[in-house]
């Protein structure tokens, strides 16, 4: 590999290895933001003996196409003859390009050329030299040439026009019927074509052939290279045409701006660092319309200098500098940008239709249209839908939406009324919304508000699918209209289009777009009848649902009939659309104001091609594998379909496109945030919810400042030079006999966001981000099976590992997964590089230094190369910390949104004042939810009130956490060990709080002590005599405190003594797990045997404990803080169902109602004896049980718990904040017992087993709600009764199908409190029993069909037996059947006997 170095004039190198030709070259160092478009760009003469530096890191992944020829007998993809730039300066070349277009590799193109090109640079560190010290002179050169043989050249003294300008006359389009002169100053192919496609006649000249006015229609000069001064005979020949008595009309565009502007007696001059890039916003004159345009140049007109009879036409919207010129009478004008756009975008392409017409009837308009007044009545008070309990395919990132709307109306001092019931979110939290209601988001609930509160604007975009189906049924009922409730943002019309799919395929078809073609069904017969005429394979999709729900691909008619027949139970219209399997999905982010500003703002690339659903992918941003062609065709695309359904705000648009051509197909258009676009916030940097609040409110786009700038635009679309990868996280294992295969309808519980200077850094990173456990792209968790690459399942990605290690090829796993050879070429150089360092296991000090660093800029962690921290340091191989300011370095970031990566040489801060680090939750699981995000959020708003700054170390993009307005740094990154730690050491800080995010940190706490880090809050030697279960439980007996009987695991034999001396059932309990992982309870010799292999796998390094499981026991949660042991608060929750049930599934009630004084005072004094024994600082969670008036502990987890957010909103006392308070060493007042404001509490889970087809819809000690709501009420009935409709539930009007153990009821409910009344009749079957010969088959279809027709409104299922317990048994009982039909038939569900009671209770509240 040979390697050279630029050297900057004033000295600066920049070391890195060459490709293309081997020459050294110099010229005049610049920067370009675009981030697709190479081979236009390098062709584009402007670029002429200049050093062009991309700013996107990857570069070459779309290869070079053949040069073949086009329209008019131009060149189809480049913009001239020849390369013109002198070399290119690039982050990584991708050296397997993947495109149907692709005939080289832009390596073979650059040598084919002579020019040479740089890799391995920090081109991030380069730009913003650039930005702070002006345009450089720089050289190229390779190693062993001597820097002195190559002399500095400066462009900016030679005529640049004369060496690109042809030297002939050229006609083009001879049939053309306008003639156009085109002066050609540094033409770029393009202009020719969109004049030619006009129908004009064009005669390209040379830059200084004489202009006579009798010879053409209109005259167009071109853009070129260099100073416009040099250009004097150009200037001379244009002086006679503009100047002519009778004047033809002239159309200029960037250096044919500048010479116009130098006939007319303007001045030029140079800027700093020019404007060169795609997202270059600009501001008509005269409409305030804002454009996108893409531009390349170093000089500009100085509008100042324009005589009277001129006007500006264009400004650019962040330097304020001219961007067109325009005679207020006569037909001459020009632009600074490039509307004919190659590469880039074509907003303004239509200022050639403006040329043309011009020319045509040489009578002269004004140019561009009036602009439209719209007027806006500002709300003062606004309704904001929430999206209830998180469940999922509709999880944390509305929290994030919601939450940042609130924030952008306070700013504009609109007053924020929000319901959500769901108790866990920010965005419920006290200082946020002016006023908050814990109410289901029903339209009863939403219409009783409008009423109480009379808001006079609601928005609906905000809260997921729950919210926008509320807010279109509240419309459909006319109640916005009754009460006067204008809907902010996107109206309901336009929702409306999006939802239904035959109006919106109608919508499409006026504008020429295509949907896949597909066809809306109201019935079984109709879906089968669309299927024929469609073809098999089809997928099934129901309308009006979130996450895919209810879908899935079928290949023949019976698969069609069962899949239909299940989505009629959620909706009532299914769409049957062609399979496009295989195809590559694309997803674009699009932002529209009310006066037509449009932008996308970041588009995305799923790894998993089409048939996977988006929330299921891996996805990419920005797209790795779409040429400039393809990107600007879609982009294009979704702003026309944006415009013509009159979207105002957010909203995100899918495609599928042909792997093999330009064909693509609109898949879909969400008029709302969705989870995508929490993703996009967080992968830009631009906060699309805050934006979309705003223009909700009737606030111009071009108003709005980039928030992470400051100084520039929100009317612009982010560049980035980063790349970001999201990996989703599943949570199957939880569940009994479920399916672990993905596709179109979603499972993931979470998401991580991975963010890189190369694809395989962000990649690995995302990986162990979703599992702390794995450590990268691992071949040794699952082994090779082409089944699993065909038909995708959760762990699919590991199986491609394996068989990279196996020596599968790219092209036969392209075959078996249809994933693009891009992205497999990536994942094979991880396994490649993986073997190499395996040769040096047995001694990592003889691997050569490079070899790490290489493993590390792979995305290899320390635990991968098996490296030694210490070795890493001393051969100073160190990451470095790099800013996303969305403008790719173009201008100063005033925040601090943070990554770090092995792929730099500098970092983009420094580290001077001390700050507090808070680390958060990571990954949505099942058991680490939004509950922990509000605690992490609540611990660095409370520093920030106490006058500290603060760090937040989080990868989560659905949280409020990883909002980088929230705390002074974030880290968007891994909490990990190494990488916390590597924070750690550039920052030091002055603390690190690890209590506030939930088991994740806790599990690093003695690694980050053994390295002496400052840890704030309680000791985490003493956060592992609680995490580990033995230390735990020989301290409980050492002070005196009961628990059950318990023994510490040394091998089977012992165990299943210990079993059988205090008789099964017995508890399995793992240390340091969440959310009851692997914690199963044995009835058996057989159970305990299977259950002890898994807690082992789980808790590697640490002791598994056994203990005797109490029956009937009523289980007891408490929450606390305390300070050097002294507790100092106290809120105790109690379970509604019985102990066994994990305590995030479990029905909480507080202030508890059926605990006795007596009781109270004992469990104050186990929480005393804790706190003390483990001096706890900070906050802890004790769960006891009580039964026959004994109190026994069960575990105590000295850490912020699930509880946290309910207790401190229901009793009135912020736990986390006091919390903060004592752990930073405040003194605070102690509160004591916490016993509320007279009003219950009651949390509910909320589950998602309609999602997970076959799971067995049971509770035990393992936990498997993906969220929970809450409510108030006087008492705890009424109180469950609205956290109940909440999550879904519906009051049943008719019957109740109740079945205990082998009987089965039918009920008519008349009112629920005479439940038991009206008995209807008996249906007997052996309930939750081997399927015996009996007759009860006929019984059970009855059943089975009952469910079918909607008979049923409610299913209350009861097992006597086996309760905290999971049946392993393999045969499928009847009782399984019965829950799993009534999700799946979308009936409500109850199956547990202490919450039917509850139920039951629970007085008509008419």
């Amino acid at each position: 590999m040979k390697m050279a170095t630029l050297i900057l004039e004033d000295g600066t190198a920049f070391r890195g290895s060459l490709f293309g030709a081997v020459a050294s070259v110099s010229g005049e160092v610049v920067f370009q933001t675009g981030m697709v478009g190479y081979p236009e760009a390098l062709t584009d003469p402007s670029y002429k003996s200049q050093i062009l530096t991309l700013t996107y890191p990857l570069i070459g992944n779309y290869g070079v196409p053949e040069d073949e020829e086009g329209e008019f007998k131009l060149s189809k993809w480049f913009e001239s003859g020849r390369i013109h730039a002198s070399a290119l300066i690039i982050g990584e070349l991708s050296q397997n390009p993947s495109h149907w277009s692709a005939s080289k590799s832009l390596d073979c193109w650059l040598k084919e050329q002579g020019v040479p090109g740089l890799q391995g640079v920090d081109t991030r560190c380069l730009t913003k030299k650039i930005r702070e010290k002006g345009t450089m002179l720089g050289k190229l050169v390779v190693d062993g040439t001597s820097a002195d043989s190559i002399p500095l050249d400066c462009p900016d003294n030679r005529n640049l026009v004369k060496e690109v300008s042809l030297k002939e006359p050229k006609v083009f389009n001879p049939e053309g019927t306008i003639k156009i002169t085109a002066v050609d100053c540094g033409l770029k192919y393009n202009q020719i074509r969109c004049l030619c496609q006009r129908g004009a006649r064009v005669t390209v000249v040379p830059w200084d052939h004489p202009l006579d006015p009798k010879d053409f229609d209109g005259l167009f000069i071109s853009n070129g290279p260099g100073n416009p001064e040099f250009c004097k005979e150009t200037v001379e020949n244009m002086r006679k045409v503009v100047f002519a008595d009778n004047v033809k009309p002239v159309f200029g565009i960037c250096l044919g701006h500048q010479l116009l502007s130098l006939v007319i007696g303007a001045k030029t001059y140079k800027m700093k660092y020019g404007n060169r890039g795609h997202n270059q916003p600009c501001i008509h004159k005269g409409t305030g319309r804002c454009f996108i345009t893409s531009q390349n140049h170093g000089f500009a007109v100085d509008p100042g200098t324009l005589p009277e009879d001129w006007d500006v036409l264009f400004t650019n919207a962040n330097d304020h500098s001219s961007e067109g010129i325009v005679h207020n009478s006569k037909p001459l004008f020009s632009v600074q940008f490039h509307p004919e756009h190659m590469a880039g975008p074509t907003d303004l392409v239509s200022l050639f239709d403006v040329f043309l017409d011009t020319v045509k009837d040489s009578k002269w308009g004004k140019t561009g249209k009036p602009g439209l007044v719209i007027s806006f009545v500002r709300p003062h008070k606004v309704l904001i839908l929430g999206s209830g309990g998180l469940s999922i395919g509709q999880a944390g990132e509305f929290d994030y939406s919601g939450s940042q709307a609130i924030k952008a109306l306070k700013e504009e001092n609109v007053q924020t009324v929000l319901i959500n019931p769901n108790i866990a979110t920010v965005q419920t939290s006290k200082g946020l919304a002016d006023r908050v209601y814990f109410l289901p988001i029903t339209p009863e609930y939403v219409t009783e508000v409008i009423k109480n509160e009379r808001p006079d604007g609601i928005l609906l975009t905000f809260g997921g699918q729950t919210a926008l189906n509320c807010g279109v049924e509240l419309t459909k009922q006319g109640v916005l209209a009754k009460y006067q409730v204008p809907v902010l943002g996107t109206p309901v019309s336009s929702i409306e289009m999006t939802e239904d799919r035959k109006i919106f395929v109608e919508k499409m078809e006026e504008i020429n777009e295509h949907v896949a073609p597909s066809e809306a069904a109201l019935s079984v017969e109709q879906a089968l009848a669309a299927a024929e005429r469609l073809g098999y394979p089809v997928l099934v999709r129901s309308a009006f649902a979130l996450g895919g729900l209810g879908s899935g691909f079928a290949n023949n008619s019976e698969e069609l009939t069962s899949l239909v027949t299940q989505a009629f139970a959620h909706t009532s219209q299914v769409l049957v659309d062609k399979s496009l399997k295989g195809w590559k999905e694309i997803e674009y982010e699009v932002v529209r104001d009310a006066f037509d500003n449009c932008v996308t703002v970041c588009n995305m690339e799923n790894v998993d091609p089409l048939g996977i659903h988006t929330g299921e992918s891996i996805v990419v941003a920005p797209s790795q594998t779409l040429n400039d062609y393809e990107y600007n065709m879609l982009r294009n695309t979704a702003i026309k379909v944006i415009r013509h359904l009159g979207i105002v705000g957010e909203c995100n648009i899918q495609y599928a496109l042909n792997p093999e051509s330009e064909q693509y197909y609109i898949i879909e258009v969400n008029a709302r945030l969705s989870r995508s676009s929490a993703l996009a916030s967080k992968a830009t940097g631009y906060p699309l919810a805050y934006v979309a609040a705003k223009l909700g409110l009737g606030i111009p786009l071009p108003v709005l400042k980039n928030s992470v700038t400051n100084s520039t635009t929100a009317n612009f679309e982010p560049s980035l030079d980063y790349c970001v990868v999201k990996v989703p996280r599943w949570d199957l294992s939880k569940f009994i006999r479920v399916s672990t295969k993905i596709g179109s309808s979603m499972k993931s519980v979470g998401e991580v966001m991975a963010i890189g200077r190369n694809f395989e850094e962000a990649f690995q990173k995302a990986l162990r981000m979703v599992d702390e456990n794995c450590v990268g792209f691992d071949h040794t968790i699952k082994p090779v099976s082409e089944q699993e690459l065909q038909t995708p399942t959760d762990k699919r990605i590991f199986v491609l590992a394996s068989a990279f290690r196996a020596g599968y090829t790219v092209d036969r796993l392209y075959e078996l997964t249809k994933i693009d050879r891009w992205f497999l070429h990536k994942m094979k150089n991880i396994t490649d590089h993986g073997r190499l360092l395996e040769t040096y296991n047995q001694d990592e000090s003889a691997m050569p230094p490079e070899l790490m660093r290489k493993a590390k800029q792979l995305g290899f962690s320390d635990k991968q190369i098996l490296a030694v921290r210490k070795l890493r340091r001393d051969w100073s191989i160190l990451p470095v910390v790099k800013q996303i300011d969305t403008v790719a370095a173009e201008w100063p970031a005033h925040t601090n949104y943070l990554y770090l990566t092995y792929h730099g040489t500098e970092s983009d801060l420094v580290f001077k004042e001390p700050h507090v680090m808070v680390i958060g939750s990571g990954v949505y699981r099942i058991g680490s939810s939004v509950e922990f995000d509000w605690c992490a959020v609540g611990c660095i708003m409370e520093l920030r009130k106490m006058g500290y700054k603060t760090i937040m170390v989080n990868y989560n993009p659905e949280t409020v956490s990883t909002d980088y307005d929230m705390c002074n740094r974030l880290y968007f990154d891994e909490i990990s060990f190494e990488v916390v730690m590597d924070i750690y050491e550039m920052e030091n800080p002055e603390g690190v709080i690890l209590s506030m995010g939930g088991q994740l940190p806790n599990n690093i706490a003695m690694s980050l002590h053994r390295q002496q880090c400052r840890i704030l809050g309680t000791s985490p030697e003493f956060i592992d005599s609680a995490e580990n279960r033995f230390k735990f439980s020989r301290m409980l007996d050492a002070i005196g405190i009961s628990q059950p009987r318990w023994k510490e695991l040394s091998d089977t034999e012992s165990a299943m003594g210990f079993c059988e001396t205090v008789g099964y059932p017995c508890l399995v309990r793992p240390s340091y797990v969440l959310s009851g992982a692997a914690m199963n309870v044995a009835y058996s010799d057989r159970d305990l045997e299977k259950y002890l292999s898994s807690a082992v796998a789980v808790s590697k390094e640490h002791p598994v404990v056994i203990s005797k499981f109490i029956h009937e026991a009523k289980e007891i949660d408490v929450d606390a803080v305390a300070c050097d042991g002294v507790v100092i608060a106290i809120a105790v929750s109690e379970h509604v169902e019985n102990a066994g049930v994990h305590s995030g599934d479990a029905t909480l009630v507080t202030p508890p109602q059926d605990i006795n004084q007596k009781t109270m005072e004992r469990i104050k004094l186990i929480v005393h004896a804790i706190g003390q024994e483990l001096q706890v600082t900070g906050p802890f969670n004790l769960q006891l049980i009580a039964k026959d008036d004994q109190l026994k502990v069960i575990e105590c987890n000295v850490r912020v718990s699930r509880s946290f957010p309910f207790v401190s909103k229901t009793l009135g006392v912020d736990l986390v904040a006091l919390a903060t308070q004592v752990i930073m060493g405040e003194e605070v007042e102690p509160v004591g017992l916490m016993k509320g404001t007279g009003i219950v509490g009651v949390k509910v889970p909320q589950f998602s087993f309609s999602r997970l087809a076959g799971a067995d819809v049971v509770l035990g000690v393992e936990m498997t709600s993906t969220g929970e709501v809450a409510c108030f009420g006087e008492n705890r009935y009424e109180a469950y009764l609205k956290a109940m409709l909440s999550t879904g539930f519906k009051i049943p009007k008719k019957n109740i199908l109740l079945s205990i153990d082998n009987q089965g009821f039918c009920f008519e409910s008349s009112s629920l409190s005479f439940i038991f009344n009206s008995f209807v009749m008996a249906v007997d079957w052996p309930f939750e029993e081997e399927d015996s010969d009996c007759p009860s088959k006929d019984k059970q279809r009855n059943i089975m069909d009952y469910l079918e027709e909607n008979h049923f409104d409610l299913v209350i299922n009861l097992s006597m037996r086996n309760s905290g317990g999971r049946r392993l048994s393999s045969f499928v009982t009847k009782g399984y059947r019965t829950r799993r039909m009534a999700v799946d038939y979308s009936v409500p569900l109850i199956i547990d006997i202490k919450c039917t009671k509850l139920f039951v209770q629970v007085k008509p509240l008419q």
